[in-house]
């Protein structure tokens, strides 16, 4: 069964069209490297809660939204290879393609896939 990397990250609101433009160099590489899709999502309708989350989680400051997405992967090989490649591929570098939010918020992992409907 297929692999799956999740994350949920804060963008600044006036960063938007920058993050888009990352997230399209990086999902040509993830696909390069063997993810089968990718998926990023702009935050529309994600509340505030009173014990947790995803404005919480994140620490969401003013002027930023709450941004998710997810690779699918054939298996976890495959992606522990992808993603190990991304690691060192000079198109992703900082000076190549900056990250345009504050990567020390962003909550990731990996997950095997209980229920794929």
């Amino acid at each position: 069964m297929s692999y799956v990397d999740i994350f949920v990250a804060p963008v600044p609101n006036a960063n938007r069209e920058q993050y888009k433009q990352h997230c399209e160099v990086a999902a040509k590489l993830f696909k390069e490297y063997g993810a089968l899709s990718v998926a990023e999502c702009w935050g529309d309708d994600v509340p505030d809660g009173k014990v947790t989350s995803f404005p919480m989680a994140v620490k969401l400051k003013e002027g930023e939204t709450v941004v998710s997405g997810w690779l699918v992967w054939p298996d976890k090989a495959t992606r522990d290879a992808g993603m190990a490649k991304m690691m060192q591929d000079p198109r992703m570098q900082p000076d190549a393609n900056p990250m345009p939010f504050d990567g020390q918020r962003m909550i990731y992992g990996g997950f095997n896939f209980l229920l794929q409907a």
